[in-house]
């Protein structure tokens, strides 16, 4: 199917290749021409469907609809990349970050003895970054 170089990559990095080729001039004309706005409402269809396959307990539909899922963030990515806006490694090092910062319980010298005191941690944290909300 494809070269031997492709199937030595890491599966990650064959992932942003292919979107990378799919986006580009000899790549596929309906991928070159989505933009954020145009693949939005594919992004809560996916999303949909996977609520739906966790309702369903289908390890199948979870798997497929997961993948799905994370096709539309290195899609989004892509096109921010080509924007010079950010790129998937960006989105990344935000989501370790604050996976990080917001369990001090786990990363910093904090301990939370119940599941109540780390949801109050992360909480604490999220509020500090200025955002509200209940869950992680």
């Amino acid at each position: 199917m494809l070269n031997s170089a492709y199937d030595r990559l890491p599966r990650w990095d064959r992932l942003l290749w292919i979107m990378a080729r799919l986006r580009s001039p000899d790549g596929c004309p309906w991928d070159r021409e989505q933009t954020h706005l145009s693949i939005r409402e594919n992004l809560e269809e996916e999303c949909g469907e996977l609520l739906e396959a966790i309702d369903a307990a289908s390890d199948t539909m979870m798997r497929e609809e997961l993948g799905d899922v994370l096709l539309q963030v290195v899609f989004h990515s892509r096109i921010a990349e080509e924007e010079n806006r950010f790129t998937i490694d960006d989105v990344l090092d935000g989501l370790c970050d604050k996976l990080i910062r917001r369990h001090p319980h786990v990363f910093g010298g904090q301990k939370a003895e119940s599941t109540e005191e780390a949801l109050r941690f992360w909480k604490d944290a999220k509020a500090k970054e200025g955002y509200s909300g209940e869950t992680p």
